[in-house]
């Protein structure tokens, strides 16, 4: 079984993750890291995740690495840089873990760093942040997409691929400018969409807050990841400018022109619209859980009696089926049921669905 030795600057919940993936399929490899929070630095060690500890870029650690990860803010990564350009091993590879590639790469090339350098984002992550909530399943299925530079030899290139994709991703090579322009359009962008319809309904809402105690079904799936970093997302926003303000025209266009429609009751293009819509959304893959994190959860039919709910957690716990979350749903708009159960992985929601069926349950 291969190992590797690697660093992580930076413990939060993607770097975290990615260290715990590290740990699960190549068990034997060294892992360090470094992080503002002493405490979550503690708790990697205690769990076995890391090995030891960074405590100054001078102490050797980093030239022993095959890979090393920043994997703090974006903004931060360009001080970080300029502080372990001199302790970086010959044979390392630096990588990042950012949203946005082209700031990066360009700090890259300023240092002389190309040679080394393969910027990395992992399409996957959760509303919550912190070493904390790190999983090692976080990047399973998930893509992966790499952005080497031009100067960083084909052989090493290939090596991280088959790193990443031994970890349980899909690596995917692009250049820094089409990574930013997809980004924007898939991952960005829907952050903004998502916060200013949060706002919308904060701002409209009745006194007694009717809208935000009713809010269920698809405003809370497609408002879910407003609960993001804010500042993250800020930083996110004004590095990758350019091409959110193209698409985001784009965007608005398209509502300025169903508003139109809808003023002028023409109702066969607004059909056309959410035809369209429709048909393109189900031709998209469930295989990776992109840059919102994918969420397995089913619904189901109840009786209203007393217990039911720990019944049915029960029920599943007598099949070592661990839940995520589990609730009454009071606004049925859009889900099939009045139960939401939530898991953690797709294997125990298929297998739930089929004990709860086996028992009677719709």
């Amino acid at each position: 079984m291969q190992s590797f030795t690697c660093a992580f600057i930076g413990l939060g919940l993607i770097g975290g993750s990615i260290a715990k993936a590290i740990r699960a399929h190549h068990p034997n490899s060294i892992i360090y890291a470094s992080d503002i929070d002493v405490s979550s630095l503690n708790l990697a060690k205690q769990e076995g995740i890391i090995n030891d500890t960074i405590t100054s870029y001078e102490d050797g650690k980093l030239k022993e690495c095959d890979y090393l990860f920043l994997c703090a803010p974006v903004l931060e990564n360009d001080k970080l840089i300029l502080n372990i350009k001199d302790h970086i091993g010959s044979k390392t590879i630096l990588t990042d873990v950012g949203s946005v590639k082209q700031g990066i790469h360009k700090r890259i090339n300023e240092l002389g760093l190309t040679h080394c350098f393969i910027g990395g984002h992992p399409m996957a992550g959760s509303e919550k942040t912190g070493y904390a909530f790190s999983n090692e399943r976080l990047i399973e299925n998930a893509y992966y997409i790499l952005t080497p530079t031009e100067d960083v030899p084909k052989e090493k290139v290939n090596s991280f691929q088959e790193f990443v994709t031994s970890l349980g991703a899909i690596a995917m090579l692009l250049t820094p400018s089409d990574h930013d322009y997809v980004t924007a359009a898939v991952s960005h962008i829907p952050h903004l969409i998502s916060a200013e319809l949060v706002n919308l309904v904060k701002k409209h809402d009745l006194p007694d807050e009717t809208m935000k105690m009713i809010a269920a079904g698809g405003f809370k799936d497609i408002t879910r990841i407003s609960s993001s970093s804010p500042t993250m997302w800020k930083q996110i926003t004004f590095m990758n400018d350019k091409h959110i303000l193209g698409l985001l025209d784009s965007y608005i266009e398209s509502l300025e022109l169903l508003r139109k429609q809808i003023i002028e009751n023409e109702e066969d293009k607004v059909l056309n619209m959410f035809s369209d819509a429709k048909d393109y959304r189900e031709t998209f893959s469930d295989l990776s859980s992109g840059p919102i994190r994918m969420v397995y959860r089913t619904y189901v039919n109840i009786p209203d009696e007393a217990g039911i709910i720990g019944k049915i957690a029960s029920l599943l716990a007598s099949y070592d089926i661990s839940l995520k979350n589990i609730g009454i749903i009071h606004n049925r708009e859009f889900e099939e049921g009045v139960l939401r159960i939530e898991f953690y992985d797709k294997p125990s929601l298929l297998l739930a669905k089929k004990i709860l069926s086996e028992n009677g349950y719709d």
